[in-house]
């Protein structure tokens, strides 16, 4: 209402205090008279035959007469909008208008002394209301923190073949093999907090039951039938990724926290088939791409990070983590009799476990080439029992790794599927002293098939064969006295993803895997080998995802 009296008034009293411009013998005294004393009062606009919609006023007036009714015409039905006005008609208008307003006035009054103790109520709650967010937004952490989540349900089964399956009981009788039906699961929870608009602090809270069976990563073929949605933390919840990142001019980011691991702080992801079994991850998790949840930080940079973003770019990056790193002491430390009683560790030690990450790519989101160079100190490579690659090797050598990738993905879902390619090479610095027979070089590849809105939009067929990790160099005589491992295990994956809804998809999996134990397929002993020549395992399972 103080706004509409402002309107108002203005350019009435401006008219009343402007000089007389006319003199006597111009100004109309009938005229004025014919209008200030008009007893019909106008509503609408269209009752003035000289008001047209063109006029550029046409609106203005339009929002007088109908929603406050003060403006009078001449009795003729003229409105006369492109006439001077004198100050007795400014007069008459202004008086109109003020009585409009005392009316409304009037009538607020009255409501407000009618709905006096509701409008008293209303106050209280109000204040009431102010006070708790401003309480909560004195304790909050961050006013632009996200959270995300994912349940994932895994119910299957694996079983073993090939020649004198029975080696899989021990000298005892006991079955080793872990075929019974399993059905575990895993929560996460994704806290996504910015506090510029530009920055991420990650947190990720994750609990799971898979504990010892066949997809856990801790059955008895180990690693080589671990899922990808598999975690082993007894239904505790446990803090699993932690750490804060930010940009650096503009194409630079910087990232740093004490629970990440390398590939997390990559520029360019290597390939883009989504997988099942957790070895066929990133293109090869058993090269350079393998990794361990650390203390770490990394770089890394984009050509024109913020140009568009199906232009070609040139990718750069560089990481570290040390899985000692949280450790305070830097050596190993012995007793009198020379027998080690703790683990050395540290940031950037010799004991620290650690690894260091480089990866330069190029490309667009349709197609890409990468490459990855990795040193990884004893005790980062990724290996050790269950594994073709051995126990030994993980824990006592250094390793130099090396990764090729390349993608491919159509812009448009078709029978053309997307083709992610990958091959990696481990070469292992094995220190003087260590037993002939131990693996010094290893290698993997792969091809993954992904087909977008497969027999359904929405849905997603994929399909993946490799080598994922398999012995090609061993030191001094092997199995067949030659130098050379006598390897060949083979994994195959297929699964359908069927979107139900958009926050829930259930995926039927099959995998195989020929040889899993790869060179020590064939003997027997603390590695893991079944006595027998062949050895393969089959699973399959059912994947429920849950998006929240």
């Amino acid at each position: 209402m103080k706004l509409f009296h402002q309107l108002l008034v203005a350019p009435a009293a401006l008219g009343l205090l402007a000089p007389v411009a006319a003199n006597a013998t111009e100004l109309n005294i009938n005229g004025v008279s014919d209008y200030a004393a008009t007893g019909e009062q106008v509503t609408s606009i269209t009752q003035f035959s000289d008001v047209y919609p063109t006029d550029w006023a046409y609106q203005a007036l339009s929002n007088l007469i109908e929603r406050y009714g003060c403006v009078a015409g001449y009795p003729n039905g003229t409105y006369r909008g492109n006439r001077a006005m004198t100050r007795f008609e400014a007069a008459a208008l202004l008086n109109a208008c003020l009585d409009r307003v005392t009316e409304v006035t009037d009538e607020l009054k009255r409501l407000m002394k009618e709905f006096e103790k509701e409008l008293a109520i209303l106050k209280g709650r109000v204040d009431g209301l102010e006070a708790r967010v401003g309480e909560l937004e004195a304790t909050q952490f961050s006013t632009t923190t996200k959270l995300s989540g994912k349940a994932e349900m895994t119910i299957g089964a694996t079983s073993y073949g090939g020649d004198e399956t029975d080696e899989l009981y021990d000298e005892d009788g006991n079955y080793l093999g872990d075929t019974a039906t399993t059905f575990s699961y895993r929560t996460t929870l994704n806290l996504n907090t910015s506090f510029t608009g530009k920055d991420l602090l990650y947190t990720r809270l994750r609990t799971g039951n898979f504990n010892e069976n066949a997809f856990s990563g801790n059955g008895y073929t180990g690693k080589q039938t671990q899922i990808e949605a598999s975690k082993s933390s007894a239904n505790s919840l446990k803090v699993d990724k932690l750490w804060y990142q930010f940009p650096l001019g503009n194409d630079f980011q910087v990232f740093g926290g004490p629970l990440i691991e390398n590939y997390y702080m990559l520029a360019a992801t290597p390939g883009v088939y989504k997988h099942v079994l957790k070895q066929f991850k990133l293109g090869g998790y058993y090269g350079a791409y393998g990794a361990s949840t650390s203390p770490g930080f990394g770089i890394n940079w984009i050509s024109n990070r913020n140009a568009d973003y199906s232009d070609p770019k040139l990718k750069l990056s560089a990481n570290y983590v040390s899985k000692n790193g949280m450790v305070s002491q830097t050596r190993d430390q012995f007793d009198s009799d020379g027998e080690k009683i703790s683990s050395g560790g540290g940031f950037g030690t010799e004991n620290g476990k650690g690894k260091f990450l480089s990866q330069i790519a190029y490309g667009t989101p349709s197609w890409q080439v990468s490459a990855a160079y990795a040193y990884s100190q004893k005790g980062m490579t990724v290996g050790g029992a269950g594994t073709p690659l051995g126990a030994s090797t993980k824990g006592y050598s250094d390793a130099n790794q090396f990764n090729l990738n390349a993608y491919y993905q159509p812009l448009d879902s078709g029978w053309i599927p997307s083709i992610s390619v990958g091959w990696s090479l481990s070469s292992y610095n094995l220190p003087d002293g260590t037993a002939d027979g131990t693996r010094s070089q290893t290698q993997g590849w792969l091809v993954g098939l992904n087909w977008q809105d497969a027999f359904m939009r929405g849905n997603r067929l994929g399909f993946a064969v490799g080598q994922p990790q398999f012995v090609t160099a061993i030191k001094g005589q092997g199995k067949n006295d030659t130098g050379y491992a006598d390897d060949g295990n083979y994994a195959f994956e297929l699964y359908y993803d069927f979107q139900v809804t958009d926050n829930i998809t259930v995926t039927p999996a099959l995998f195989y895997l020929s040889r899993p134990f790869g060179q020590r397929t064939g003997e027997s002993g603390e590695y893991g080998g079944t006595g027998a020549d062949t050895f393969s395992t089959l699973g399959g399972l059912v994947l429920t995802t849950f998006k929240f």
